[in-house]
């Protein structure tokens, strides 16, 4: 059943546009209805019926217990920003923004070595 959608008019591709949705509408009420048949036929199996399936709540999920920070001791500054001392850093991880800044500008990290 195949048709030459090229040459069919405007009005008749609308008209099959809308018989398309209505057996797509169709074809999804039959499924559902098929699914549901064989939802009670499973939940029947067990004694149960799909309204006393869907009154269950689902059983709440243990609380998760909060994870525990290593305590480890700090690390000293190394490092202080020139113009803010109020900026540090302890030589590890990412190097933070004036840091880079004032490598950048010339200045010598050994410099602001505290």
């Amino acid at each position: 059943m195949e048709k030459d959608l090229k040459s069919m008019s405007r009005k008749d591709l609308e008209k099959l546009l809308s018989d398309v949705k209505k057996a797509l509408q169709a074809a999804q009420t039959r499924e559902r209805r098929a699914a549901r048949k064989a939802a009670e036929k499973a939940a029947a199996e067990y004694g149960f019926s799909l309204n006393d399936l869907a009154d269950d709540k689902p059983e709440p999920k243990k609380a998760k217990k909060p994870r525990k920070v290593a305590a480890g001791p700090k690390s000293k500054p190394q490092f202080a920003n020139p113009e803010n001392s109020s900026q540090t850093w302890t030589g590890k991880g990412r190097q933070p923004n004036w840091f880079l800044a004032q490598v950048e500008n010339g200045t010598d990290p050994d410099s602001m070595r505290l």
